[in-house]
């Protein structure tokens, strides 16, 4: 393997494990919003898509991966905001679904399209019993990117992610 090849590994490595400020348990590799990593000119260029257009953590997760290349040693960062294609829920790794589903979320089921956007939740299982016995209470949770829902069998209160 080659140094740039092993350097494209480690950067891309590195800022996939850069958190959501929002979800500190989720980085943005497994949240499908780290969309590319390359090598130019001697530095790094990282592209990265909102999950939604007006998320306010992007500055923020922008400044991170900024700042954790250039303390592995990538000297000249730039990271771009990458619009299109749109970020879909459909992105988020397996792994990314556990980490949510530990840490008291429930991941969006497998299938973006027009569907979801009119709401059309079939199955948002409680992500601390697993019970399908669920009712949505708003469709505003912590976040924009989240309703809040509760579950009607150990009666607890959770965000789900939205399915975009």
């Amino acid at each position: 393997m080659s140094v740039v090849t092993l350097d494209l590994a480690r950067a891309r490595a590195i800022a996939g494990a850069v958190v959501d400020p929002e979800i500190p348990v989720l980085g943005i590799g497994d949240l499908g919003v780290l969309r590319d990593v390359r090598m130019s000119g001697g530095g790094v260029e990282v592209d990265i898509t909102p999950t939604y257009s007006g998320c306010p953590a992007m500055n923020v997760i922008a400044w991170e991966v900024e700042a954790a290349l250039a303390s592995a040693g990538f000297p000249q960062v730039r990271v771009r905001l990458v619009l299109s294609p749109a970020w879909t829920t459909d992105w988020i790794t397996e792994a990314g679904r556990q980490a949510l589903r530990d840490y008291g979320i429930a991941p969006p089921a497998k299938r973006a399209g027009r569907r979801a956007l009119f709401g059309a939740d079939d199955d948002t299982p409680c992500p601390r019993c697993g019970s399908a016995a669920t009712e949505k209470l708003s469709e505003f949770g912590s976040t924009a990117c989240k309703a809040l829902w509760r579950c009607t069998a150990c009666r607890e209160p959770f965000d789900a992610f939205k399915c975009l």
